[in-house]
């Protein structure tokens, strides 16, 4: 192979015959040799071998370099008529997929004689890019001024950069032009419009589309379960997908990667071991995409361990495959273990992005390790060359917010080069709460909710800072605020799975037919608990009311009652997983801890911050979150 690129950059003479096109197959898996000797490509004055330009380009679409690209390109005028044909599209393409418009459209307008083809690559290429309003452009001068006929492949590209841009008036002119130009039964034109009105919340459009079909293969059975999922109806996605296995088709990586985003917001552990034993059943074990979702489901789930297993099957583990391991270790507090991995996969060759820094820093944040989160902070952009976002600024916040050095933290958000967002502001204001600083959390509320004046939640942690503090008149200006704005708060419900069923609760349930009986065990755990030094944390009620009712008040949140049923219900060895929409409250997190200790039983609750493991009366967060 090195002979092959001395003799074509030293010179023709050293090469007297063109290689075969099959030697040129092989030219992309040298990619980095490719781009050390592209400037003495410029030194050969003859060669214009189409195979080799046509391969070369093709490798510069992985390298995201315009320069090279345009080094090429300026070799490529003097060798080839590239202005026609398939060299002249394949730079098209290249230039839009690295975000060069400019180039491409330049490159385009000297085509003197566009077909499908050409088109198609300028067309295709803004869609990928996710640029609606330069594709829409070019699909609008293709259909009327230069009075070409529209072909399938163009109006996919078109719809797709519609269903991207959730551009439901332009989504709907092109379904009428697929209906007028008689391609409305084409199966992947009607496959892009059903993955179209799905992103769109159109139902009943994608469900028309798909039962109009005469002949519905396993994409257009995947564009449903993926509608039903990304509209949380979680039933009917399950339910399509049973129907496709009925006919007789077996399912593939889209289809159960959708099954799995089904799961991700339910606590749904036995559905999600069945779903595997489906992937294992179909082959799907060794795919890397489908074991990369399941291994971050796991880890949503609470199942570390699970995830552990699923991660150390994978024969070669990409880069999402790595940041979602990453990504587990800090969601469950595992600080030092996702350092020791990290460490590890940067060893043995990944090159780490933002998503891996910011999953990095949040598990630092998690442990409490606030010097080695301020070295990864800092060797990110010295090292790495990575540039702090505002999810890393977010984390750091978090991370000094947790140790109580809200001066610092402070100081970071008034350096910060970017405006800092509500993330930012979320994080400064979560540590004010932790430490009641009044000042900096009326400061931080006050930019959270001038940036978004409509959450319900900033008003209601400033509430909560005031009445903490005993600033009940302060409490009460911010909740009349609410009122005046028409603000409610969120309801809070806790899931808990058992026996095939997701069982909800919410504050001061009654609803569920064991009613009885769990409000029986919540009582008898509350009075062995404060039996053993346990005192309710009532500092979190926003009534100025005696604190006896606040007591009786804080006893019935819903984490409390799903625990209680768990107790109810659940086997000794078995851990008691909840799932809250809402963050724990400090009064239910102490009662989890005690309980932890008492009935020697391990409890995980996933709230909107994190998990808490809870064990021996000790809760993995060390009381911060």
């Amino acid at each position: 192979m090195f002979r092959l690129f001395h003799a074509k950059f030293m010179g023709p003479k050293l090469l007297p015959h063109a290689p075969k096109p099959q030697t040129f197959q092989l030219f992309p898996k040298c990619c980095s040799l490719l781009f050390e000797t592209t400037i003495q490509f410029h030194a050969v004055s003859s060669y214009p071998c189409e195979p080799f330009l046509s391969t070369l380009i093709l490798a510069l679409k992985s390298s995201s370099s315009v320069s090279y690209c345009r080094v090429v390109h300026a070799r490529v005028v003097k060798s080839l008529d590239f202005r026609d044909g398939f060299i002249g599209d394949q730079l098209v393409t290249c230039y839009v997929s690295m975000g060069s418009t400019p180039d491409a459209q330049k490159l385009f307008d000297e085509m003197p004689h566009k077909d499908f083809v050409s088109w198609n690559s300028l067309v295709s290429g803004f869609s990928k890019r996710g640029d609606l309003g330069n594709c829409m452009s070019v699909f609008s001068t293709m259909k009327s001024e230069m009075a070409l006929g529209l072909n399938e492949l163009t109006l996919i590209s078109v719809i797709s950069a519609c269903a991207s841009g959730k551009a439901r008036d332009e989504g709907c002119y092109l379904h009428c032009c697929a209906v007028k130009l008689g391609m409305e039964l084409e199966v992947k034109l009607v496959n892009a419009l059903i993955n179209m009105y799905g992103k769109f919340g159109c139902v009943e459009s994608a469900f028309k589309l798909f039962w109009a079909l005469a002949e519905k293969n396993i994409v257009a059975w995947n564009s449903m379960v993926a509608v039903w999922t990304q509209n949380g109806i979680p039933d009917e996605a399950f339910n399509y997908f049973n129907m496709m296995r009925v006919s007789g088709l077996l399912p593939d990586e889209a289809t159960m990667v959708s099954l799995l985003q089904v799961c991700e917001k339910l606590p749904v552990g036995r559905l999600v071991e069945a779903i595997h034993g489906v992937i294992f059943t179909c082959g799907l074990d060794e795919n890397v995409a489908i074991a990369t979702t399941l291994l971050n489901l796991y880890s949503k789930l609470g199942r570390l361990n699970s995830s552990h297993k699923v991660f150390a099957e994978i024969r070669k583990p990409d880069k999402v495959a790595l940041t979602a391991m990453l990504a587990g270790y800090a969601m469950h507090g595992r600080g030092r273990e996702a350092i020791e991995f990290f460490e590890r996969t940067v060893r043995d060759g990944m090159e780490p992005d933002h998503v891996t820094f910011t999953h990095l820093l949040c598990a630092c944040s998690h442990s409490g390790l606030v010097e080695e989160g301020k070295c990864y902070f800092q060797i990110m952009a010295d090292v790495y060359g990575v540039q702090p976002r505002l999810d890393h600024y977010s984390c750091m916040v978090d991370l000094l917010g947790r140790r109580g050095l809200l001066n610092d933290a402070h100081k970071l958000i008034k350096n910060m080069p970017i405006e800092p967002n509500s993330g930012v502001w979320g994080a400064l204001l979560g540590a004010c709460r932790v430490y009641h600083n009044i000042d900096l959390g009326k400061e931080a509320a006050e930019n959270l909710i001038a940036l978004d004046p409509s959450d319900p939640r900033n008003y209601i942690m400033l509430s909560n800072i005031y009445s903490s503090a005993g600033l009940w008149s302060d409490a009460s200006k911010v909740r009349a605020l609410m009122k005046t704005k028409v603000l409610t708060k969120i309801p809070g419900y806790s899931f808990i799975e058992h026996g095939n069923k997701i069982h909800c609760f919410v504050v001061d349930d009654c609803s569920h037919p064991d009613s009885d009986k769990i409000h029986m065990k919540l009582d008898e755990v509350m009075r062995k608990i404060q039996e053993v030094g346990f005192v309710s944390e009532t500092k979190s009620i926003l009534h100025d009311v005696d604190e006896e009712v606040k007591i009786d008040m804080i006893n019935k949140h819903s984490e409390k009652i799903a625990l209680a049923y768990g107790l109810l219900v659940s086997s000794a060895d078995m851990p008691i997983i909840i799932t809250k929409n809402l963050r724990i409250c400090c009064d239910c997190h102490n009662t989890a801890k005690f309980v932890s200790l008492l009935e020697k039983r391990t409890i995980i609750i996933r709230d909107s911050k994190r998990f808490h493991h809870f064990s021996d009366g000790l809760c993995s967060c060390s009381d911060y979150w």
